[in-house]
């Protein structure tokens, strides 16, 4: 299909003087209503481009549209460093970092299809008492009477008519009313108050009360009186009436429903019954989190209408902040959650999981894959009544399923916590929410859909991003696959490097244009003129073996593994099929726990044989390096310690008695007190954006007068700080130490960074290769297991290439390197291949294929062989 040059009547987005992060003046047209893919190298200025300038303007102006009040409630983007950018229809971003840390969020509240279920059942689902485990049935006027009459004669009773739950308010209007019609008394939280002497109720907090209707003492001669008094009771509270004898014995009667045994009785079904992010359906136990070991605190601010006002909720794992950053560089441990013994880690009251559809609670639904989900729910029979009510809500949720399945995410679970998910599965759920809302006219941003698809996948995913813009939305991706980029209808490939030596517009055209174009790396991989090479033989390896035995974890089928070490193997297989469960949870967690006494419990497997022949187990995965601006790649690879006991070992330092630490940008002493050593100083605009202003004391430069003064070859700490890497690779050549840290951050790509570079700064590709380069630089031992978690994330070809390289060199040292991926240039080079599947979820868990590239593609059940098969013929 031919496609329409650019004319000068162009209708579409045109951005022009982009100088955000390292973009260098970049302008550019974007088609409206196709998709156009942005590419280039790791670090090339795609997300500046395509985010912090595109997405960030529409989404300022949407804010800016609204009122002032309104903004206040809203993050506001800062406005980007751009001359102007015209022709912008609303932004709608879907990146991987936008589902949060949250504990409380799940998939299913993610995507909506829970918020429908409890909506399912609040409307039919059947109650059955807790207790007895019965039907809950509904009551007669009659039969209330009656159970009243099997009390012992002279039992003094109220009958109560329930008025308010757990409902804010002030209440005194009521009480007048009430007061009004000749009712005396009301039992307002527990105590009972006379209805002419009521004041107002505190307005900021939830009240229980209840009306009193009648006071009797039962006798045979009350029941025309009791009966009217019961009638009354119904009426005013909505079918239910209260019955409380004077010792505080309290019942409840409803016109709709209560167990005939225990006489318990359910509160109206309502959705918020059964969300366990609501005081009416939490376990009050554990607060809805499902665990004990999180802890969940409330922080107020004084708030400017005189009352406090809730800032934000802060979540505690055994004395670690979680849902704020943590400022440490290293890591966080890994959370062990332990269910919560009341409610089993459902997170719900008894209550709400007594509520039945089809003999399951919400819980059980909510363990389900989304594809047994959907069969559950298209095989219900309703009754006459309930198929009325049911069909419409049925028809959301599975419509939404659907839409799981199509991004290939049928294997979650809607219980899944949002905060397990990786990127990837993250944004895809967000995409699949996008689809069900049928928005037109929108602009989409997104990041790398396709990470951790496998390829057997990816044409569905790019139906869905095909639909999207068939509606007439434009779509813009930031991508590096090559399917991606051949599907899209415009690409603009930007470079020549990554960093300070991007940020150019290299080519931009359609996929042929772009293959065509001699100056365009992307086109010289896509044209196949350059390419990942085979290597020419597959390693045995030392013929020692790591081999893990019955692993039966989430829905491995009692799985064997056998890792030949001193290769490079790679786990591969659909998504959902198994394989982080297999590597990460537990044989990464078996070998932790054996090497570092790592706090941390595998999941079930029955033996292990061979640690004895590795020393160490690395695990290099796709989480931030650092969380704050404070964090910087130097300090996480060990540099700046370094250069910091260099600069306080000078003469001059030691004259001034300077220890390293006055030579960090993060400790009191060397510090700018006036802008604590960020360089700039935030200004709050309140309903705008805030303003970051260059300090005028230290003219952004983070340290006081005295530390800079000390320098080492005419360089203060600050001028090392704004060196990229090739550049101190040279200042410091005479320091074996510094010059080795440096020459692995070389190694892996990233010569170009500058050593106080913000880890938040960072992409994807950058962050994990920086890891690759902390380990890199220790000595080995040769005798090692890398675990590597989709490193090919964010990376271009370039960059595979160069990753590819790494991993082979770390192969060649005698260690063994496992890695977790999709990505068919990187599986091709492996020596051995473990392919798991044959599908996700239930349907998968089980090895399909084991061997080198070549006897992979030759097995008649392996789906990756099918895939690879192309590559390996076409060398």
């Amino acid at each position: 299909m031919a496609k329409k040059p650019l004319s000068d009547d162009f209708d579409g987005i045109i951005v022009k003087g982009a100088r955000e992060h390292n973009l260098k003046d970049v302008s550019i047209r974007i088609p409206r209503n196709k998709i156009t893919v942005f590419t280039g190298l790791s670090g090339s200025g795609k997300s500046s481009l395509a985010f912090d300038t595109v997405y960030a303007e529409g989404q300022r102006r949407y804010v800016e549209s609204l009122s002032a009040y309104a903004r206040n409630f809203l993050e506001q983007l800062k406005k980007p460093e751009v001359d102007s950018v015209t022709g912008l229809s609303p932004a709608i971003a879907i990146d991987q970092k936008s589902v949060g840390l949250n504990p409380r969020s799940t998939v299913g509240t993610v995507t909506e299809i829970y918020d429908y279920l409890r909506l399912l059942y609040a409307k039919v689902g059947i109650p059955e008492c807790p207790i007895h485990h019965v039907p809950v049935t509904s009551q007669t006027p009659q039969q209330i009477i009656d159970d009243i009459f099997k009390k012992s004669m002279g039992t003094k009773f109220y009958i109560l008519a329930p008025m308010a739950q757990a409902k804010k308010g002030e209440f005194l209007a009521e009480f007048q009313r009430w007061a009004k019609k000749g009712f005396v008394k009301a039992k307002v939280d527990g105590q009972y108050i006379e209805l002419e002497r009521a004041t107002k109720l505190a307005k900021t907090k939830t009240h229980d009360i209840d009306l009193v209707v009648d006071q009797l003492i039962l006798k045979d001669t009350i029941k025309h009186r009791l009966s009217e008094s019961i009638n009354t009771a119904l009426s005013l509270s909505n079918g239910r009436v209260i019955i409380e004898t004077v010792s505080g014995e309290r019942i409840n009667y409803s016109l709709h429903s209560t167990c005939p045994i225990c006489a318990f009785s359910f509160p109206d079904l309502e959705p918020r019954l059964f969300s366990f992010n609501n005081p009416r359906g939490a376990c009050p136990t554990c607060n809805g989190l499902g665990t004990l070991d999180l802890v969940e605190e409330e922080q107020f601010a004084d708030s400017d209408v005189g009352g406090r006002k809730l800032e934000k909720v802060k979540y505690t794992y055994k004395g670690k902040k979680v849902s704020e950053e943590d400022t440490d560089d290293e890591e966080s441990e890994e959370m062990v959650l332990n269910e919560c013994p009341d409610c089993q880690g459902t997170r719900l009251k008894p209550e709400s999981l007594s509520i039945k559809i089809d003999e399951k609670n919400i819980a059980q639904l909510s363990v389900m894959s989304a594809l047994e989900l959907k069969s559950f729910m298209l095989n219900l029979d309703w009754s006459e009544k309930n198929r009325m009510i049911a069909d419409k809500i049925v028809k959301q949720i599975v419509s939404r399923l659907e839409f799981l399945e199509r991004v290939g995410a049928s294997y979650l679970s809607l219980s899944r916590p949002a905060r397990t998910l990786s990127g990837g599965e993250a944004q895809r759920i967000r995409l699949a929410t996008q689809v069900g809302s049928a928005l037109i006219g929108c602009m989409y941003v997104m990041d790398e859909p396709s990470i951790g698809l496998h390829p057997r996948d990816h044409h569905r995913l790019l139906e869905i991003i095909g639909e999207l813009k068939d509606r007439g939305n434009t779509v813009i991706l930031v991508e590096h696959d090559e399917d991606t980029i051949r599907y899209a209808d415009y690409v603009v490939d930007l470079g020549p490097r990554a960093g300070v030596l991007g940020g150019e517009l290299i080519a931009v055209g359609t996929p042929d244009e772009i293959e065509k174009n001699q100056n365009s790396l992307t086109g010289q991989y896509l044209s196949g003129k350059k390419r990942i090479p085979i290597p020419s033989v597959r390693r045995k390896g030392s013929g020692k073996t790591l081999a893990l035995y019955g692993a039966s974890g989430n829905n491995l089928k009692n799985v064997n593994l056998e890792i030949p070490l001193g290769t490079l193997t790679c786990v591969t297989g659909v998504s959902g099929s198994g394989k982080s469960t297999l590597v990460l949870d537990t044989l990464y967690k078996i070998l932790a726990r054996e090497f570092f006494r790592a706090k941390v419990s595998p999941s079930p497997y029955k033996k292990i044989e061979g640690i004895e022949h590795i020393d160490k187990v690395i695990d290099i995965n796709q989480r931030p390096i650092g969380r704050t601006p404070r964090s910087t790649p130097a300090t996480y690879v060990g540099l700046l310690p370094m250069i910091r006991d260099l600069y306080a070992a000078l003469p001059e330092a030691k004259l001034r008695g300077f220890e390293p630490g006055r030579f960090s940008f993060n400790v009191k002493g060397g510090r700018c007190e006036t802008c604590m050593g960020h360089g700039q100083i935030r200004m709050e605009m309140h309903f705008l954006s805030d303003v970051f202003v260059t300090c005028d004391t230290c003219g952004g430069r983070r340290y006081n007068r005295e530390t800079l003064n000390v320098k080492y070859k005419e360089k203060s700490i600050a001028d090392v700080l704004d060196m990229s890497v090739a550049e101190a690779f040279d200042f410091f050549k005479n320091h074996s130490q510094i010059h080795r840290k440096l020459e692995t951050l070389m190694k892996v790509g990233l010569d170009y960074m500058t050593l106080g570079q913000s880890s938040t700064t960072l992409s994807g590709g950058e962050a994990q290769r920086v890891k690759l380069s902390k380990e890199l630089s220790r000595r080995g031992t040769g005798s090692t297991l890398y675990i590597l978690d989709e490193p090919t994330t964010g990376l271009h070809f370039d960059d595979v290439r160069k990753l590819v390289e790494l991993l082979q060199e770390l192969t060649e040292q005698g260690n063994t390197v496992l890695v977790i991926e999709h990505n068919l240039e990187v599986i091709k080079t492996a020596d051995h291949i473990v392919d798991i599947g044959p599908d996700g979820g239930v349907h998968g868990g089980e090895v399909v294929a084991s061997g080198t590239p070549e006897k992979i593609v030759n097995n008649k059940n392996s789906i990756t062989g099918r895939f690879l098969k192309p590559l390996l013929v076409k060398e």
